[in-house]
């Protein structure tokens, strides 16, 4: 399996963090685990024969929508595939589609048509495009029409807020939060829901599990407690009880997978 990792194009860089591509030309069986990470997304996926969704035994279209994922969950592809995940930041599936974001938590959006052609058109000229570069031009365009017409439904105090507690990797106080966007706490954090599907505190817990998860992974640590400890987890205990409610195992299960 090939795996980029792309930086968005500044024209887009405001409602979209990364940009995922997933290749594999061989006919074999592929498991992708995905854990949450604060994002929701677009996805577009061109499969030999299908992707489906574990544990929900979901056989997905070839393009969709994704709300955030709470529980693990795992993309089962059979045969050569590609897969382009635009991965947006929390706000954005509110603004552009205005859909409620916490009535997709752990699901998706199949998506009806755009702003200016059916889905089927849109999911036939995807297909046909012939490089990933044409695919993932053909995505960010779409998306930039979605938000010179849809750019006065974002809500910019939240869209900092998000920023600020990723920017901290969830350690940061979300009452002082709401006072740095001059917002009740109450108000904020009923905004802050409203817009990403989440609460702010449980966003929160998200980022600081997902930094412990990268540096457990990247294998940045002398000792265990590094890890809780440097993530801001109270203890050990604390650290494991998290971690498995995100990933269905123990770290040091997860770390010798």
């Amino acid at each position: 399996m090939n795996f980029q990792n792309i930086i968005p194009d500044k024209s887009i860089a405001l409602f979209v963090k990364n940009i995922w591509v997933f290749e594999n030309e061989n006919s074999t069986h592929t498991s992708l685990p995905f854990f949450a990470d604060g994002y929701t997304g677009l996805m577009f996926q061109q499969s030999e024969n299908g992707l489906t969704v574990s544990p929900h035994n979901k056989k997905m279209p070839e393009i969709f929508l994704y709300g955030q994922t709470i529980k693990p969950i795992t993309l089962e592809i059979s045969g050569a595939y590609k897969i382009i995940i635009f991965q947006f930041y929390p706000f954005v599936i509110k603004a552009f589609w205005e859909i409620v974001p916490e009535s997709i938590n752990d699901s998706c959006y199949y998506l009806d048509n755009t702003l200016e052609k059916s889905i089927a058109q849109l999911t036939e000229e995807l297909v046909s495009a012939p490089a990933i570069e044409d695919k993932i031009n053909m995505m960010s365009n779409l998306l930039l029409l979605y938000f010179e017409r849809k750019k006065n439904n974002l809500d910019y105090p939240v869209r900092q807020a998000i920023q600020h507690i990723i920017d901290s990797k969830g350690l940061v106080s979300i009452r002082d939060i709401a006072k740095r966007e001059k917002l009740n706490i109450r108000t904020f954090e009923r905004r802050f829901l409203k817009e990403t599907g989440l609460p702010a505190k449980q966003f929160a817990k998200i980022c600081q599990f997902q930094a412990s998860l990268h540096q457990l992974t990247a294998k940045h640590y002398k000792r265990f407690t590094d890890i809780v400890y440097q993530n801001g987890f109270s203890d050990q205990s604390h650290f494991i009880r998290v971690f498995k409610a995100f990933t269905g195992k123990t770290p040091k299960s997860f770390s010798i997978k």
